[in-house]
């Protein structure tokens, strides 16, 4: 018969183990709860692995592109470096050929401009000349103004000519002498005499068919004059009609066809220097 003090202890130990080994049913749907929370846990995990693994070959492309590309433009660069060494060693000749060429230039545009210089100073001065010259005519028709770098002298008709005639008076003689005496000291000084008339129709003037008849005949009066009897040489003037075409005065009243009806010399330096330095 077994020993009633070893046998209480035996009891206590099975039914320790008994409380050990069962579980309730809420605990065990816990737990299955949680291996369920695990295993989905578990897929996604996989999931997302597999997504990264596919970027991480994204990248590996990407970075071997890249690579392709850094070679590709160190290449280029290596180039660029080549070329820039080759033109920095011509450059310095470039450089003062184009220094050499500016230079030239610059001497030029300085020879240029001391020439228009001297040909505004001889202008204004002949402009002096002649108004000193012609200032007991002024009061009767007579201008000078600087026009482009020319020197005009205008003289009207009525100084000059009577009404439709190409014949020059006493005074007009009188007034080209002064005129002739200054030009015969300015033997660099270019001569062109314009015949200018008003709108009116020509009439009743035998030879003189229209203005442009009496333009070019007054004009060739006056270069006959200087040339003939005051000897200003012959190569030095010109002689043109502009008949009505190109009148100072618009109005269209008696006083602006007066203005209109003139004599225009036009006294130009000469530029020989400066357009054997253009060529």
């Amino acid at each position: 018969m077994m020993n009633k003090f070893f046998f209480i202890p035996l009891l206590f130990v099975i039914a320790s183990l008994n409380s050990c080994i069962v579980l309730s049913t809420k605990k065990y749907n816990a737990l299955l709860a949680q291996k369920d929370s695990l295993g989905t846990s578990l897929d996604k995990a996989t999931l997302k692995i597999g997504s990264l693994e596919d970027e991480i070959e994204k990248l590996r492309a990407d970075t071997a592109r890249l690579n392709s590309r850094i070679a590709d433009l160190t290449d280029k660069i290596t180039g660029l470096d080549k070329n820039y060494s080759s033109l920095r060693k011509n450059s310095s000749s470039e450089i003062n050929k184009l220094s050499d060429n500016l230079k030239a230039r610059e001497a030029r545009l300085k020879e240029v401009e001391d020439i228009l210089r001297k040909r505004d100073e001889a202008t204004n001065a002949l402009k002096e000349k002649l108004q000193q010259a012609l200032l007991g005519f002024q009061k009767s028709g007579l201008s000078v103004d600087i026009r482009n770098g020319k020197v005009y002298v205008s003289l009207t008709d009525k100084l000059l000519f009577d009404t439709g005639s190409i014949i020059i008076d006493e005074k007009g003689k009188q007034a080209l002498t002064e005129l002739a005496k200054v030009l015969k000291t300015q033997p660099d000084i270019n001569i062109a005499v314009e015949g200018h008339t008003d709108n009116q129709r020509v009439l009743n003037l035998g030879q003189i068919k229209d203005n442009w008849d009496l333009s070019v005949l007054r004009a060739t009066s006056v270069v006959r004059f200087l040339t003939d009897e005051q000897k200003v040489p012959a190569e030095r003037l010109t002689a043109t009609g502009k008949g009505q075409y190109q009148p100072i005065d618009k109005a269209g009243n008696a006083e602006a066809r007066s203005h209109n009806r003139r004599i225009e010399i036009v006294l130009s330096p000469k530029l020989d220097e400066l357009y054997n330095l253009i060529k």
